[in-house]
């Protein structure tokens, strides 16, 4: 099981148990509180919650889910923000983890969250957001669940400048498509002489592919990326041979990188295939299989299947979890990423995060999850 981010209205998520942000008296009021009740049925659900009389902040309770697609709702009251000196922080960290703990208890293979205390309670988000990756990350590295952290709008989701600062500037001074728009004037052709350069040549000139307006215009790159688009350019990505995803800019060790092996080392095994390299560095570092699919947030299932078949092709954002899961250097990350036909490109947003992050030396994958989440793109693991 994993921890995935959904955009969502979390009474519309099927889960076997949904948290609400409870009031402390059995009644509801606003917010999540009352987006629950009146999906569940209110009357059924205040009579149960009558049953469990006041809570203390902190504290969890479960009744039925009734009308939600869920079996439980598990009830939890976080705190009122003050000034982040009354014990706050504490009692949001014990909402999340005596509401997982519950879950465990009533026997739950899948749990759905909201962001506890950040509506009317005034908790701030991204706060409440470190709080509730933190008790994930410690939860899942010893239990089994489904975990599911859902934002209701766009609004609520604008953190990872806060958490990491220099994200945008590495996207910005990285990000291939800005500097072809004005090398080569995508749009003007006549401006390169084009109109009068047969196809082949252009395609040579820009790198073995055709300067297309959809990869290389900054107009496009602005626009609000769909789903859909997301998934079409990830498969573009996989599909492409490795020599026409590289660049010099990503080709060499970057700046600040620290290669974990010597060339010769990488050819010594150069006849390895990506499962075989998988499980040798997995060897060479002193991991064990459990540490490190749980730290990729993939499923036990499928690094199974992995280690059982010598040919098996991963896609590309599980081969890139499981290279972070490792501590991977960005020349080890690259190596790995290769004897599955992939690279690191700088056209490609999710690739130049996760550089981002490999450069500062961060591996959580719950962390680089919040970062791919808020850029729109798609999610390791999960």
């Amino acid at each position: 099981m994993a921890f995935q981010i959904i955009r969502n209205d979390i009474t519309k998520v099927s889960a076997d148990a949904i948290v609400n942000t409870a009031n402390p008296e059995p009644r509801y009021d606003s917010g999540t509180d009352l987006a629950v009740y009146t999906a569940a049925g209110a009357e059924e659900l205040l009579k149960e919650r009558r049953k469990i009389g006041n809570m203390e902040t902190g504290q969890a309770a479960a009744t039925p889910a009734f009308a939600l697609n869920a079996k439980y709702i598990i009830h939890t009251v976080g705190p009122a923000w003050v000034d982040g000196e009354h014990g706050e922080r504490e009692a949001v960290r014990s909402c999340y983890e005596n509401s997982l703990r519950l879950a465990k208890e009533l026997g739950c293979e899948s749990i759905a969250f909201p962001l506890i205390a950040t509506g009317v309670y005034g908790f701030p988000k991204a706060d409440a957001l470190q709080i509730a990756v933190s008790v994930f990350s410690e939860f899942l590295s010893g239990s089994d669940m489904q975990i599911t952290l859902v934002v209701f709008d766009e609004a609520s989701f604008v953190l990872s400048g806060k958490i990491f600062s220099g994200i945008d500037e590495f996207i910005d001074e990285n990000y291939v498509s800005e500097k072809l728009d004005s090398e080569y004037l995508v749009g003007t052709s006549s401006a390169m002489g084009y109109g009068n350069i047969p196809a082949e040549r252009k395609r040579r000139e820009s790198g073995g592919r055709a300067l297309s307006g959809r990869l290389f215009s900054a107009a496009s790159r602005r626009a609000d990326i769909s789903s859909a688009d997301l998934s079409e350019d990830i498969e573009d990505d996989e599909c492409l041979p490795v020599e026409e995803l590289m660049s010099p800019s990503m080709s060499g060790p970057s700046e600040g990188s620290k290669p974990g092996r010597s060339l010769d080392e990488l050819m010594a095994h150069v006849g390895e295939t990506w499962q075989e390299s998988l499980f040798r560095l997995i060897d060479e570092k002193g991991f064990i299989d459990t540490e490190v699919y749980k730290r990729a947030n993939i499923d036990r299932k499928l690094f199974s299947k992995i280690r059982s078949n010598p040919e098996y092709q991963p896609k590309k954002i599980t081969a890139v979890a499981l290279a972070l899961a490792l501590k991977l250097s960005l020349d080890e990350t690259k190596d790995l990423l290769g004897r599955a036909g992939y690279a690191l490109s700088p056209s490609s947003r999710f690739d130049l995060i996760i550089e981002y992050f490999i450069d500062q030396q961060v591996y959580d994958t719950y962390t680089i999850n919040l970062a791919l989440f808020e850029h729109r793109q798609p999610l390791l693991g999960a």
